[in-house]
């Protein structure tokens, strides 16, 4: 029997029209909006920066309040993985945002408050967001901008109906330990409808994933922390994970060894500094750089900062089989440098295609070339979605849902294991379990195995 809220989340998922909010509606918004975002970033040198510097000590590149972030540097030891020991930059933001997205019903459907928000790194004008997506700096107004709408409805959660709230981890490469508060709040009052907001309800957002760099990965990220009742599934969407699969985990980071400590930025050795980027001296992985943006609709007008860019377009793809009792996918094991714990659980393969030309050849993802080299027939879902884009720029990835040919797809590994879907919604329901990259996937998953849809 499936929970309250799980039927309802159900019964949004299978609403790709409704009377409040019809789909050609939303194409014909999402055009005006298009139409009349007049935001542009540009690639500045590190002096243009303003209220930001390279520290004389340290050589990190802080805000001049000391809040927002720091771009540090990170000192890594892997013993028995390809690179045993590296050094990098990192972006260290301690502070826990919160990315909230308001649920309410209308006609007796879950309908979401999504916004058309334009972010520095964003690579064509504005994307589907959550209602709230702010740093801890930016709703106490740090920056002395206006207020960032809705954010009470978070803070003050209690007064209405929690319907998921948990902090989650970000990109471990690219940030340290990140966490960032998940949160979607059901409201029965009125609203005020702001402009740049609109009410949709899920199965619109499942249809909507299907469009390169619409759906930006905050949203993704929320929205998968909502239970959800797969199709086929074998007594509901509620299936915790088992011990097995805990056990799994907690072995894996026992056995995987990794030390990470930060260090000052002018420590970081293989890196070229030069007036417009930090660069790694192979010309792979990113490069840390600066970016002036204005725009209408953000707190402030205008302002520069740090940001990542990454070199190439990343990969990260789910191997999925149907059994007896629903769908599985292949987890495995991501270690990261940045992770809180060791690893947390990632797609089948994940990666950046270009960059293992720097690695050792034993680096590169076992699957990733035959999921890659997959026949069309089994390739379930591929869209290109980009990553947040407040901290990196151009920053995109190629997310495939690809079903594992007639021999069922590979064994299990010490490193990789087939996880029922219901599990690994159990487990994005819980901090620190799966990956940022893994809850796209599994939103992507929802659109391709909803409980509308025949397994």
């Amino acid at each position: 029997m499936l929970t309250s809220l799980a039927a309802r989340v159900a019964l949004s998922a299978a609403a790709t029209e409704t009377g409040h909010a019809p789909l050609a509606d939303f194409h014909q918004w999402w055009k005006e909006q298009r139409a009349a975002d007049d935001s542009a970033s540009r690639v500045i040198p590190f002096a243009d920066l303003r209220m930001w510097s390279f520290r004389p000590d340290t050589g990190d590149l802080v805000h001049d309040t000391g809040r927002f972030f720091t771009v540090e540097g990170l000192r890594v030891r892997r013993p028995g993985w390809p690179v045993p020991h590296w050094s990098q930059p990192i972006i260290h933001q301690p502070e826990v945002g919160i990315l909230g997205i308001l649920a309410k019903e209308f006609d007796g459907v879950l309908h979401f408050l999504m916004q058309a928000k334009t972010e520095p790194g964003n690579i064509a004008g504005p994307q589907l967001s959550p209602t709230v997506q702010a740093t801890r700096s930016n709703y106490t107004r740090v920056h002395r901008g206006n207020p960032v709408p809705y954010v009470e409805y978070f803070r003050n959660a209690a007064r209405h109906r929690v319907l998921a709230d948990v902090r989650q981890s970000e990109q471990g490469s690219w940030f340290y330990r990140k966490r960032n508060r998940n949160m979607v709040v059901e409201v029965t009052e009125d609203v005020e409808l702001l402009d740049g907001f609109r009410w949709v309800p899920l199965g619109q957002l499942h249809r909507l994933l299907a469009e390169d760099d619409l759906v930006n990965m905050d949203s993704r990220t929320v929205l998968a922390c909502l239970p959800f009742p797969f199709a086929g599934a074998d007594g509901g969407s509620h299936r915790p994970a088992d011990t097995a699969v805990l056990g799994w985990i907690t072995e894996a980071r026992t056995r995987h060894e990794l030390l990470a400590e930060r260090v000052p930025l002018r420590e970081v050795t293989g890196w070229r500094h030069e007036p417009d980027r930090i660069t790694h001296e192979s010309g792979a992985f990113f490069d840390v750089m600066a970016v002036a943006f204005q725009g209408r609709g953000r707190e402030i007008a205008a302002w520069t900062q740090p940001m990542v860019r990454p070199h190439g377009t990343g990969v990260s793809a789910f191997l999925v089989r149907r059994t007896g009792d629903g769908v599985q996918v292949l987890a495995s094991t991501r270690v990261e440098a940045g992770s809180a714990d060791v690893l947390e659980l990632g797609p089948t393969a994940q990666g950046t295609p270009e960059n293992y030309a720097a690695l050792p050849d034993d680096a590169r993802p076992p699957l990733l070339d035959a999921i890659l080299g997959a026949p069309a027939e089994r390739v379930l879902f591929d869209t290109v979605m980009s990553e947040e884009g407040g901290r990196f720029f151009h920053a995109r990835t190629r997310y495939l849902i690809v079903e594992a040919g007639p021999d069922g797809g590979p064994e299990d590994t010490a490193d990789l294991r087939w996880i029922p879907l219901e599990e690994l919604t159990d487990l994005a329901r819980h901090s620190f379990y799966v990956n940022v990259d893994a809850r796209t996937l599994m939103v992507c998953l929802q659109s391709v195995y909803g409980p509308d849809r025949a397994v």
